[in-house]
């Protein structure tokens, strides 16, 4: 990459900081030496700005690519709000949109452009790559690639042939957590010229992991609430649930409010502020919330469902104690959880009889013939498609998730998408239309005066507004801006909040659905290795949280454990508690006061208890730093 700014000034003119978080400045770096990296932050590790910042410093385009259409969405208007020129593709966009973001990526001098992966492969998108000028891409979400991810995507796969037409291209990955066989799989899979991944430790020792069985959960919930002091987050599988625990909350005097994806965006900026100024106190939320959200007091997040994997997981109860002052992350589960945990895993399984019989049915309920429907977009009610196929709601919805991997479809997120609006025409041919048409003249002049950029680019607009200024209904806005499409002088956008269907693919034959059936079945039973492992987490009597947690990511920390976990505080008082523990303790203590020994040594003082709870009682004495380990393997006493 060609640098001429340095990255601090960067840093320090668009986002005000002085200086880089932990690991930020490493990745800049290596990307700036044009090597392909893998960067691996935490939740709150600021991703993004390994990108911005050097994509800021240096000439060319910046192609972010990322799976979370409303997180690309809030990055583009941030990048905006600082005067920098961002802008984003993705499935739910007319064609016309699509032009339009295009070529202003290469008449305009566009920094960011945010892409959706299965644009990539568009022949829109592939005409154009070789003249936007990108001198970086960035892979957020990186896991993406990998089908030993948690969160597999075939779209991603592509990313990789674009570099084919930009072989001197560096590439950044990114993620916060993922697996050494992940990790390994992300560089192949993305075609790195060399394996480079930078990373910082998973171990959060300020963090207490707390697991707990508990029928009471409501109960337990207040307890949490009013014993720990600070800002909160309460994470809940489903919608209804976010709503009626944030007013249980508020009814017991505790300021509470609820969030989730069916929120319209200046809902979901008022709860958001709300919460990070501190005027809410404890957000109630399904896995829509934290995204890109960097609270750093958060003391404690609090699990009523049990997350699907130990990814998911982590990255919530991450967003506890950023600010590495003690913080607790809380998981309360009982019997019938684990039961749920493994119905949903069968549900989201259906069978490829099902998923075909589905996917076929979409093509009947459009109305689209096999070979019709490419880059068509439709509303979808679901419960009118399974009421008009006799279909089950969670069936439909988990077989779209697997149509959608497969490439055939894509679905919008869940987030409102308000009315948008660009003028197709010049200024001057505009200007005629009004001369020719002055019965529209103050219409079209009043739309100019409000927005102003609606030339170049799509702007957002509301027709409220625009029917106060003019004195008429908001009906009559929409039909003279419906019959100016008409006219081809504008495209408009109606507001829409539901949820929306793409055909990425002209619709196929059914049974073509799946062109390799092991695949999916090779996707099921990795899925469930993740089912597992949650439920072996949860379950857990006989080892530090911690200790677990680092393990599977692949971090060797020879067993040490965190002393604050549940299993940790509970071994602490048995130890403490036992009658015999008490004299075990002195007699090693005075042992190691007259010189230092081994642990066998110290297991012979008493050869009628078992070596292993032995060893427990001097772990204990380590855990406490009343005794301390020698290179040797002997130990010695630090506390007279």
């Amino acid at each position: 990459m060609h640098q001429h700014t340095d990255i601090k000034q960067v840093l320090r003119n668009f986002w005000g900081y002085d200086s880089f978080r932990s690991l930020q400045e490493d990745v800049i770096s290596s990307i700036l030496e044009d090597r392909d990296t893998l960067a691996l932050l935490p939740t709150g590790g600021g991703k993004s700005i390994c990108f911005q910042v050097p994509a800021l410093a240096c000439d060319g385009l910046c192609l972010v690519i990322s799976p979370l259409i409303a997180l690309m969405k809030d990055q583009v208007a941030a990048l905006k709000s600082r005067g920098i020129k961002a802008d984003l593709l993705f499935s739910g966009q007319t064609f016309y949109e699509q032009t339009c973001v295009i070529d202003n990526v290469i008449y305009n001098e566009t920094k960011f452009l945010y892409v959706s992966p299965e644009r990539l492969k568009t022949d829109l998108f592939q005409i154009n790559i070789e003249k936007l000028g990108i001198s970086l891409i960035a892979v957020d979400e990186a896991h993406c690639i990998s089908q030993w991810g948690y969160d597999f995507r075939p779209a991603y796969l592509d990313i990789a042939e674009i570099r084919q037409y930009l072989p001197n291209v560096p590439i950044l990955a990114l993620t916060a957590t993922a697996t050494p066989k992940v990790v390994n799989d992300i560089q192949d899979k993305l075609k790195f010229k060399s394996h480079n991944v930078l990373k910082t430790s998973f171990e959060r020792q300020n963090l207490s992991y707390l697991v707990y069985k508990e029928e009471n959960k409501l109960g337990r919930l207040l307890r949490i609430a009013n014993n720990v002091n600070g800002s909160g987050i309460v994470y809940m599988r489903n919608r209804k649930g976010t709503v009626e625990i944030s007013k249980f909350l508020n009814d017991n005097n505790i300021s509470a409010d609820y969030y989730h994806a069916g929120l319209d965006d200046k809902s979901r900026d008022r709860k958001q502020n709300d919460w990070k100024s501190n005027k809410t106190r404890i957000i109630v939320a399904t896995n829509a919330f934290g995204m890109g959200i960097d609270k750093p007091d958060v003391r404690f997040v609090v699990h009523l469902d049990i997350p699907d994997n130990i990814e998911s997981y982590f990255q919530e109860v991450g967003r506890a104690g950023r600010d590495k002052l003690p913080a607790f992350g809380i998981l309360l589960f009982n019997d019938n959880d684990l039961d749920n945990l493994r119905n949903r895993f069968e549900d989201s399984y259906p069978d490829i009889k099902t998923i075909q019989l589905i996917y076929g049915s979409l093509g009947n309920y459009y109305k689209l013939p096999v070979g019709a429907g490419e880059n068509m977009t439709f509303d979808f009610d679901i419960f009118d498609f399974c009421k008009k196929y006799d279909f089950k709601p969670i069936i439909v919805h988990n077989a779209l998730k697997v149509i959608e991997n497969q490439g055939a479809i894509a679905l919008s997120d869940a987030f409102q998408n308000p009315s948008r609006l660009i003028v197709k025409v010049g200024r001057d041919t505009l200007y005629d239309y009004q001369l020719r048409h002055p019965e529209l003249d103050d219409f079209i002049q009043t739309l100019l005066r409000i927005y102003g950029g609606i030339f170049s680019e799509y702007g957002k607009i509301e027709e409220t507004l625009i029917a106060s200024r003019l004195g008429v209904d908001v009906k009559q806005v929409v039909d003279i801006l419906q019959f100016l499409t008409k006219q081809d002088l504008v495209d408009y956008i109606p507001y829409s909040d539901s949820p929306k269907i793409t055909f990425t693919h002209a619709v196929s034959n059914k049974k073509y659905m799946f062109s390799d059936e092991s695949f999916y079945k090779q996707r099921k039973k990795i899925a469930h290795e993740y089912l597992d492992y949650i439920t072996a987490y949860v379950t857990n009597t006989s080892k530090c949280r911690s200790s677990m947690l680092l393990q599977y990511f692949g971090e060797d920390n020879n067993n040490k454990r965190c002393g604050i976990c549940d299993y940790c505080r509970k071994r602490r008082r048995d130890i403490k508690n036992s009658p015999t523990s008490e004299e075990v303790i002195n007699t090693i203590c005075e042992k190691l006061r007259s010189h230092d020994a081994t642990s066998d040594e110290l297991c012979a003082l008493f050869p009628d208890i078992e070596p292993h709870s032995m060893i427990d009682i001097i772990r204990w004495l380590i855990d406490y730093g009343i005794v301390r380990g020698n290179s040797d393997g002997s130990y010695h006493l630090v506390a007279s």
